[in-house]
C-alpha cells in the first residue's frame, strides 16, 4: 500500500494510481518556525485579545474556528493609506541560529517517505491589507489608492520573501501551507480583474521562490467562494487550493482543472462541526464528498485551515469516515493503512 506522501503525490501529481482516498491532512506535517513565536503572544480560544509584531489586535472567541482583528478605530493600525509607511512597520525576521536548529530538529524527525513538512505562513498578502487597515476600509482603498495599495503590497511581498528566504535555506521543507482568505461563502472579496492587477505578480514572485528553492508542493488555503480565481491560481504556481468551499461546485471545477490544480475540501466546516456533531453528519457529508473513485486531483477534507476542528472529535470523526469510505470504494482496509500519529493543531 502507498504511504501517504506517494499516495498524496499521485493524486496531485499523478505517476501512477493512487490507492485510496487522500485523508484530510493526513500527509502534510503543518510546522512552525522562529517567525511563529516572534509574530505576538500565543493566542488560543478565550485567552485574548492580543497585539502582534504587526501591532494588530486579534481575538480568538471560543466556538469560531480562527482568529480575526478588533478594528475600533483606536486599533485600526493603517489610519492613513496615502502615509502608508509611517504606519506599517515590518517586523524583524532576524532569528538566532539555535531557533532554527531548534525548529529543524522537527522538521528532520518526520519520517521524508511518509509525510511532506510544511511550514504555516500566516496572514497572507491581501490578509494582511485588511488586517492592518481594516476589511471595509482595505477594499475601499483598492479601488481608490490603487498605487499605494500597490507600493503596499511589494512591501508585503519583499518581507514574505525574505522569510522564504529563510525558511528555505535554514529548513529545507518541500512544501509550504500558505493562508489567506479570498472571499466569503459566496464570492470573491474583489472581482477577478482586480483580484489579478494587485495579486497575481506578487504571488508568482512568492511561490516561484519556494519551487526554486527546493519546495515541492505549494498549498494554498483559502476556505471560501473561489471559483472564479482558480485560472490565476495556477498562474500563480499554487499546487494545491486548501479551503474549496461546496459552493464553488468542486465536482464542476475539476471538470475543468483537473491535472492543472489539485482542490483539498469540499466538506464545509457547517456540514460537520458544530455543537452536538454527530457520527452520522459526518458519514453523510463524506458520502457525498467520495462519491467514486476518481481521485485524480481531489482530496476531502473539511475546509478548515488545518488539521483540526472547532468542536473536539469533528475531524477524527471525518478521518475515520473517509478511511470507511477508502474501504468501500478501493477495498483498502482501514488498519492496513500506513499513517503517522493523527496531528491535531486545533
Amino acid at each position: 500500500m502507498l504511504s501517504p506522501k506517494e499516495n498524496m503525490r499521485r493524486t496531485i501529481f499523478g505517476g501512477g494510481e493512487p490507492d485510496r482516498f487522500v485523508n484530510q491532512y493526513e500527509a502534510l506535517r503543518i510546522l512552525f518556525h522562529p517567525w511563529m513565536i516572534h509574530s505576538g503572544p500565543p493566542l488560543t480560544p478565550g485567552n485574548g485579545p492580543v497585539v502582534n509584531a504587526w501591532g494588530v489586535t486579534n481575538d480568538w472567541p471560543e466556538g469560531t474556528p480562527g482568529q480575526f482583528p478588533i478594528h475600533t478605530p483606536d486599533k485600526i493600525v493603517l489610519k492613513d493609506i496615502e502615509n502608508w509607511r509611517d504606519y506599517v512597520k515590518a517586523p524583524s525576521l532576524k532569528f538566532a541560529q539555535e531557533e532554527w536548529d531548534q525548529f529543524k530538529a522537527e522538521y528532520d524527525a518526520v519520517d521524508p517517505d511518509q509525510a511532506y513538512v510544511a511550514p504555516i505562513i500566516v496572514a497572507g498578502l491581501f490578509e494582511q491589507t485588511h488586517h492592518l487597515g481594516e476589511i471595509a476600509n482595505a477594499l475601499t482603498y483598492y479601488i481608490t489608492n490603487p498605487d499605494e495599495m500597490h507600493e503596499l503590497l511589494k512591501y508585503l511581498t519583499e518581507w514574505e520573501l525574505e522569510l522564504a528566504e529563510g525558511l528555505c535555506t535554514h529548513l529545507k521543507p518541500n512544501a509550504i501551507f500558505h493562508h489567506d482568505d479570498w472571499g466569503t461563502e459566496i464570492s470573491t472579496f474583489l472581482r477577478p480583474e482586480m483580484f489579478a492587477e494587485f495579486f497575481v505578480e506578487p504571488y508568482k514572485q512568492i511561490y516561484s521562490y519556494y519551487h526554486d528553492h527546493g519546495v515541492e508542493l505549494t498549498v494554498h488555503h483559502s476556505d471560501s467562494y473561489a471559483a472564479t480565481l482558480v485560472p490565476y491560481m495556477i498562474e500563480m504556481g499554487i499546487d494545491v487550493w486548501q479551503g474549496c468551499m461546496e459552493s464553488n461546485d468542486v465536482f464542476g471545477l475539476l471538470d475543468t482543472y483537473r491535472g492543472q490544480i489539485a482542490f483539498m475540501g469540499n466538506i464545509d466546516n457547517k456540514d460537520v462541526d458544530f455543537r452536538g456533531w454527530t457520527q452520522d453528519a459526518a458519514r453523510i457529508a463524506v458520502e457525498r464528498a467520495c462519491p467514486d473513485t476518481n481521485t485524480q486531483s481531489y482530496i476531502p477534507c473539511i475546509t478548515q485551515g488545518g488539521p483540526g476542528s472547532v468542536f473536539p472529535g469533528t475531524y477524527v470523526a471525518l478521518t475515520e469516515e473517509i478511511d470507511k469510505r477508502s474501504a468501500e470504494l478501493f477495498g483498502v482496509k482501514a488498519d492496513e493503512i500506513e499513517r503517522l500519529p493523527l496531528q491535531i493543531l486545533f
